[in-house]
C-alpha cells in the first residue's frame, strides 16, 4: 500500500510539473499584466517620436528618466546617446539587458491610429520620414517594464543589475562607440550580457532560442570602378564601366557558389548600382553597394577579398585607366549565443512562458547587429527573440514569410499587448535565473 501511494505522489508530482510547463509562471504573468498599461502608453508614444541613429536625444532623456524614477543610478551620453542605469543589490553577479533607441528612415505604411508621422533630417541633411521599423519601441518599453519589476522585487534576485540603452544599431556603430568610451571600464564589467529582439516570422507570445551563432558578420561595403566615358554610338572610344559592373557581379556570385565552402552559410547582395545619365552615354565610372554576410571569420574574409579580388581583375581586364576603389564602410561582428548561458536561459523561459511557447533550438539568421560587440568584449552573452506576428495571421498564411511584413518593412507592426507582456516576462525570467537568490 505505501509503495502504490508513493508511486501515486511521484505521479501526481510529475503531473504537476508537466502542467507547470505548459501554463508557465502565473505569478510573473500577474506582476507583468499590473505593469503593463503603462508600458503600452510607453510604447505608444516611443511609436510616434522615433529618432535616427546617432540623433537619438530625446529618447535617450526619456530612457534615462524611467530608470531613474525607478531608483536606478544613472549615467548618459555615453558612447554618444548611450544611457548606463545600475542597480546594485547585494552580492552577486553582474548582469547586464541592453536595448536600442534609434529607428529607420522609413515611411510607416501601418495604418495604424498611432502611426509615426515623424519627419527630421538625417545626418547627411536630408529630409526623411522616420519609424520603428524593427521594433526598437518593443524592446525599448520591455527593458522598462522589466527594470521597474526588478526594482521592485529585489528580495527576489541578488547582484548588480545594468540596464543599457544603446545609441546607433541600425548604423552597427552604438555598441562600439559605448565600449571605446570606457563602458567595460568606468562601469562594473557585466558577467553577462542579455538582449532580446522582437521576430516578424514568428506568433506573439512565444519566444525563440538559438545556441551558437544567431545573427550573421554583416559587411557593407562601397565600390566604385572608373572607365572612359564617350557617345553611346562609339563603344569602341570608351572602356565601358557598367560593363565592368556586369561582369564583377556575375563573377561575385561565381564566389559563393563555387569558392566559399556550401555548408557555411554567406552572402554577397548588390543592393545599389548607380552609373550614367543618358541612353546614349557610355558614364566615365559606376558606383556600387554590396551587402556581405557570413557566420565565420574564414568565410568572411574568403568573402571580402574575393570581392575586391574580382572587381580589380574585372576592370584589368577591360584596360581600366585605374583600379577600382573598394571600401569597407560599416561592419559589425556575427552574434554568437553562449551555448551554456543559452541553455540555463532556455530552461528559465520554458517556465516562465511555458513549454508550447518556447522555440528552441530556434534557426540562426543572416541578419545581423551590433549587440555581438559587447560580446566579442570578452563577455558572455544570449539574444532570444520575441514573436511579434499575430497568432491568427500567422496561422491565416499558415506561417508563409513571404505573406508576412518583416522587419525594416514599412507595413511591419507587431501585435503589441502580447508581444509585449512576452518580452517582459522572458527578460525578468532570464534575470531571475541569472541573479536569483539561492
Amino acid at each position: 500500500m505505501r509503495t502504490r501511494v508513493v508511486l501515486c505522489l511521484l505521479c501526481v508530482a510529475a503531473f504537476t510539473g508537466m502542467a507547470a510547463a505548459q501554463s508557465g509562471d502565473i505569478a510573473l504573468a500577474g506582476e507583468v499584466a499590473r505593469i503593463y498599461p503603462e508600458i503600452d502608453k510607453i510604447y505608444l508614444d516611443l511609436h510616434q517620436t522615433p529618432e535616427l541613429s546617432t540623433l537619438e536625444v530625446k529618447t535617450s532623456a526619456k530612457m534615462a528618466d524611467f530608470l531613474r524614477s525607478a531608483g536606478y543610478e544613472v549615467t548618459a551620453g555615453v558612447g554618444g546617446n548611450g544611457v548606463v542605469g545600475i542597480l546594485r543589490n547585494g552580492a552577486g553577479p553582474t548582469v547586464m539587458l541592453r536595448t536600442e533607441l534609434d529607428a529607420l528612415p522609413v515611411e510607416e505604411k501601418t495604418g495604424a491610429a498611432y502611426a509615426s508621422k515623424v519627419r527630421m533630417r538625417d545626418i547627411t541633411g536630408d529630409d526623411v520620414a522616420v519609424m520603428h521599423a524593427c521594433g526598437h519601441d518593443v524592446h525599448m518599453s520591455s527593458w522598462v517594464g522589466t527594470a521597474r519589476i526588478m526594482a521592485a522585487t529585489r528580495d527576489r534576485w541578488s547582484g548588480t543589475l545594468i540596464m543599457l540603452a544603446q545609441p546607433a544599431e541600425e548604423r552597427v556603430k552604438g555598441a562600439s562607440a559605448m565600449l571605446a568610451d570606457g563602458l567595460y571600464t568606468r562601469f562594473p564589467r557585466p558577467d553577462f550580457a542579455i538582449a532580446l529582439h522582437d521576430d516578424a516570422w514568428l506568433p506573439a507570445g512565444k519566444v525563440g532560442v538559438t545556441p551558437g551563432y544567431l545573427l550573421s558578420n554583416s559587411d557593407a561595403v562601397n565600390i566604385t570602378i572608373y572607365g572612359r566615358g564617350a557617345h553611346g554610338s562609339a563603344p569602341q572610344a570608351a572602356i565601358d564601366p557598367i560593363v565592368i559592373a556586369a561582369k564583377s557581379i556575375v563573377g561575385f556570385q561565381a564566389l559563393i557558389a563555387r569558392e566559399k565552402d556550401p555548408q557555411d552559410p554567406g552572402v554577397v547582395t548588390v543592393g545599389a548600382i548607380h552609373g550614367g545619365t543618358k541612353n546614349n552615354i557610355i558614364p566615365d565610372e559606376v558606383k556600387m553597394q554590396l551587402s556581405v554576410r557570413s557566420f565565420t571569420d574564414e568565410t568572411r574574409n574568403l568573402l571580402l577579398s574575393g570581392i575586391e579580388r574580382i572587381v580589380k581583375a574585372e576592370a584589368a581586364a577591360a584596360g581600366a585607366p585605374k583600379p577600382p576603389l573598394v571600401e569597407l564602410i560599416e561592419s559589425t561582428h556575427a552574434t554568437y549565443n553562449d551555448p551554456a548561458l543559452t541553455r540555463r536561459a532556455a530552461a528559465a523561459l520554458v517556465k516562465a512562458l511555458g513549454q508550447q511557447n518556447v522555440v528552441d533550438p530556434a534557426p540562426p539568421k543572416m541578419a545581423s547587429e551590433d549587440f555581438s560587440e559587447f560580446v566579442r568584449a570578452g563577455v558572455p552573452g544570449f539574444m532570444m527573440n520575441a514573436g511579434a506576428v499575430n497568432p491568427a495571421k500567422f496561422a491565416e498564411v499558415k506561417g508563409d514569410k513571404t505573406k508576412l511584413p518583416s522587419l525594416h518593412s514599412a507595413l511591419f507592426l507587431p501585435d503589441r499587448e502580447p508581444t509585449l507582456k512576452t518580452s517582459i516576462a522572458a527578460e525578468v525570467a532570464v534575470l531571475r535565473e541569472l541573479m536569483g537568490k539561492k
